[in-house]
């Protein structure tokens, strides 16, 4: 049951902050392979780019691929926090003397979850990053897929590439969702211990869990993003007929690329999108966990 509360926990701050994921990716994919300067800049922050989505292409635009974004949350958070959970309740991410959690353990047990999810539900990413891109020749940017749709595009890419080029792209995931998830689960557990123990809030008041959520969102972004931004590119590159990556011939060399065409600040391209995104996300989906599974354990 962990591991379903936990997915529907992530599905309902998706719901909330999906707009925010469809700027952060088309912030991330801005200026792909040119040098700084040199190309048009559609997206300058969070609240005008928003704004030029939703004059350009409306404002379901905001939303565009939120279908796969919510089955992605589901199998990759249900996964991560479910398998967390269970090795927390375990006893495997504490300290067998103290009781208390132990940092090494809970980084572990938080990365190994993470890459778990990230393997499962790498599909739905792969799609939805796709669909978010898609947008008006105006206002677009990186390689503008055709698809109709989230179950179009799952079919499209099964017939030209199989069932491999459904997992195109998933090796980026593994140490973007691997540090995001260390990084998130080990300083929210620190942090709600931390809290607890100041003893402000009443013993299992949700202000716990939505301090140690906002104190967690800080080290996610800043941990994470150099790893997004090279997951996004590698994700939305156009393939071969092979199926082989056309601009990037794998992470390294994505990794290169960026910081020779756009220096080492455009591994935190669209960081600030990243922050409006990552922080109310991880809030709420550690609140929601944290309150869902609270009230079906009573």
């Amino acid at each position: 049951m962990d591991f379903v509360l936990s997915g529907l926990a992530a599905c309902g701050a998706c719901v909330f902050t999906h707009p925010l994921e469809v700027v952060k990716t088309r912030m991330q994919l801005q200026g792909e392979l040119q040098r700084r300067g040199s190309y048009p800049v559609h997206y300058r922050s969070v609240l005008q780019a928003a704004r030029a989505v939703w004059r350009a292409d409306g404002p379901r635009a905001l939303q565009r691929g939120l279908a796969a974004g919510l089955l992605y949350q589901f199998g990759m958070n249900g996964v991560r926090l479910g398998a967390y959970a269970a090795a927390d309740t375990a006893g495997y991410t504490r300290n067998a003397a103290t009781g208390r959690v132990s940092g090494c353990k809970s980084t572990a047990a938080g990365a190994l979850a993470g890459v778990a999810g990230a393997l499962l539900a790498s599909p739905f990413y792969l799609v939805k990053t796709h669909l978010q891109t898609q947008s008006t020749s105006a206002i677009a940017v990186g390689h503008q897929y055709k698809h109709q749709g989230m179950l179009d595009a799952l079919v499209t890419i099964y017939q030209r590439h199989g069932i491999v080029g459904l997992w195109r792209g998933s090796g980026a995931a593994v140490p973007r969702v691997m540090v995001g998830s260390a990084a998130q689960l080990s300083t929210f557990s620190e942090a709600k211990q931390f809290t607890e123990d100041l003893q402000v809030f009443k013993p299992h008041s949700w202000l716990v869990s939505l301090t140690a959520g906002l104190v967690s969102s800080v080290f996610v972004v800043l941990a994470m993003t150099p790893f997004d931004v090279i997951s996004t590119r590698l994700y939305n590159q156009p393939v071969d007929k092979k199926g082989k990556g056309i601009f990037y011939a794998g992470y390294l060399d994505c990794f290169a690329k960026t910081m020779q065409k756009e220096s080492f600040l455009g591994l935190y391209k669209g960081t600030g999108a990243s922050y409006f995104r990552l922080g109310p996300h991880t809030i709420l989906s550690l609140l929601f966990w944290e309150e869902l599974r609270k009230f079906y354990w009573q």
